[in-house]
């Protein structure tokens, strides 16, 4: 396979760009994320990768929770917030006001325009992400009107 051939044609998938956050009982994590997508209507499910090396993977694989909270087109600069380490203090991560998900205490970013909550029913492990499929159990509005924030409008990539 000719590597570049094979880095273009993947990198031409459409992505979002997402922040999801993780639980276990009184530990937070954080991560950027755009490899997510719905998988099924009934039951709402969702499908991630999140690398193995992260916090968040670690907290979901002991929680079985997760959170993601979508970015808005206009907010990158909020983004790349989530593309360290998380550092909590009081009722911020990264920097940013959270508030607890109502269904599985995983951080919900207050700035940002959507939000879901998830139980994970199955995980792939492969490779140097872990797929988790998780049931949608929570969902929020908090300006419908906001358009998401795609990868490709970033000038960023990830995959290939």
């Amino acid at each position: 396979m000719d590597p570049q051939a094979k880095k273009t044609a993947l990198r031409a998938i459409t992505y979002g760009l997402y922040v999801l956050t993780a639980r276990d009982g009184d530990e937070l994590a954080a991560a950027g994320v755009n490899w997510l997508t719905q998988a099924s209507f009934e039951p709402p499910l969702v499908v991630t990768a999140v690398k193995t090396d992260n916090d968040s993977h670690r907290l979901i694989e002991a929680s079985g929770v997760f959170a993601v909270n979508v970015l808005g087109k206009d907010q990158l600069d909020i983004g790349k917030a989530f593309f360290r380490t998380s550092t909590v203090e009081g009722d911020t991560i990264n920097g940013y006001r959270f508030e607890p998900g109502p269904e599985t205490g995983c951080p919900l970013i207050v700035e940002l325009p959507y939000w879901f909550e998830c139980r994970v029913t199955d995980t792939v492990k492969r490779g140097d992400h872990t797929v988790f499929v998780a049931e949608t159990v929570g969902a929020g509005v908090r300006d419908e009107t906001v358009l998401p924030l795609v990868l490709r409008d970033t000038g960023m990539n990830y995959g290939g």
